[in-house]
């Protein structure tokens, strides 16, 4: 290997970012403080729906968490969700003593498929999560229709469709119950760790607001904000320490302010890989429907039948040029707890087990260059014709 090694991922981070950091950490207000309500304002105005509210949190894990601990998901409740997803999606499910009910996916667009969950549904199901896989939408059109006709609280996760659109409407802003996002290091946008949730039920998002730090009534902030004194608070549930900082916050900010111009770059990248590899025998990723938006956080591609290379081989000799690739994901039917627990076997899951035998995700990021995906392609090339 002459050339440096192509990661599969890498952020973008500005000096706004970086003003923005220094600027926190001058202030003295580190931890959830100004900053973090100017995000969560920021990006309730960025959806541009009404009612929206926005809780930022550390981790989208912990937004699925509380999302569905505000819901009421507990013991003797299920929760449907894709086995096709990172086990976060699940085990939150889990914290909660309720139980997940994995299904397969829609082998086209890689994303839950709604008529499997609606078989799945039992007189114990109370949620489901669907999963918008690589920042395209799942079918949440059907998805919905289908929570609808039975009862059923939706949680999107939405880690990784920031800006996704589903019939033109932007993922945060549909009809289910909450939707939380992920700003992990390699997501669109990124605070290092952090995600937010999102509903438009005002007594969801305050057990929400309750709950992410400690079961207490009152946000630190105000309490140590306040002009008068305000020492005075009560812990009205066993709560959980959920909350986003400022230094975190201060990232957001900004990153929010260019999540469309990092889209239409994510875009532009995955056209330029489209038109690389279209002669090799690779399946491109699904494009999202006429005048849909894909956030592309990620682009995965799966060997084609006819390949003469295993998918491990494959990304063994990507690494060997210098490229970093990723899988997404190794599905939960497959994972030992989740296997084990639900006596799991992957002929139950034949559209997530085909794809996960054959897929891989390549360097895919806004730093990208033209000629890094122009080098991806050729070590594609090569590797699929040894």
């Amino acid at each position: 290997m002459t050339e440096p090694f192509l990661p599969f991922a890498l952020p973008e981070i500005g000096e706004e970012e970086i003003a923005e950091v220094v600027d926190t950490l001058r202030s003295g207000w580190v931890t959830t403080g100004p900053k973090t309500r100017r995000f969560e304002t920021d990006f309730a105005a960025w959806l541009g729906a009404p009612g929206l509210h926005a809780m930022a949190v550390n981790s989208a894990t912990a937004g699925l968490h509380l999302a569905l601990e505000a819901l009421g998901i507990g013991p003797g409740d299920e929760v449907i969700t894709t086995t096709h997803t990172f086990t976060a999606t699940a085990e939150v499910v889990r914290y909660l003593g309720a139980d997940v009910v994995l299904v397969d996916i829609d082998p086209a667009t890689l994303c839950i498929d709604a008529a499997a969950a609606e078989r799945a549904i039992t007189p114990r199901t109370k949620a489901l999560i669907p999963v918008h896989y690589a920042g395209l939408a799942a079918d949440m059109t059907a998805l919905l229709a289908l929570a609808q006709r039975h009862g059923l609280k939706v949680v999107e996760d939405a880690a990784h469709a920031l800006p996704t659109t589903h019939r033109g409407a932007l993922v945060g802003t549909l009809a289910s119950d909450a939707t939380v996002f992920s700003f992990y290091a390699n997501k669109t946008i990124t605070t290092g760790e952090g995600g937010m949730v999102v509903t438009r039920d005002a007594a969801l998002a305050q057990r929400i607001k309750v709950m992410r730090l400690h079961g207490i009534s009152r946000d630190a902030f105000d309490r140590f904000t306040a002009k008068v004194p305000s020492w005075y608070y009560e812990v009205v549930a066993p709560g959980f320490k959920y909350n986003l900082t400022d230094i975190a916050a201060a990232l957001g900010l900004h990153q929010l302010r260019r999540a469309e111009a990092f889209q239409r770059r994510r875009a532009e990248l995955a056209a330029a890989y489209d038109e690389a590899l279209r002669d090799l025998p690779l399946l491109r990723p699904p494009r999202p429907p006429a005048g849909d938006t894909h956030a592309w956080h990620l682009y995965v591609v799966r060997l084609a039948d006819g390949a003469r290379i295993a998918r491990d081989a494959f990304i063994e000799a990507l690494y060997a040029a210098g490229i970093g690739c990723s899988v997404h994901y190794i599905p939960l039917h497959l994972q030992p707890y989740w296997r084990e627990r639900y006596g799991l076997r992957p002929e139950q899951f034949p559209h997530s087990q085909h794809a996960y035998e054959r897929m891989l995700s390549l360097p895919f990021y806004t730093r990208m260059t033209e000629a890094d995906v122009q080098r991806v392609a050729r070590a594609a090339r090569e590797a699929l014709a040894a």
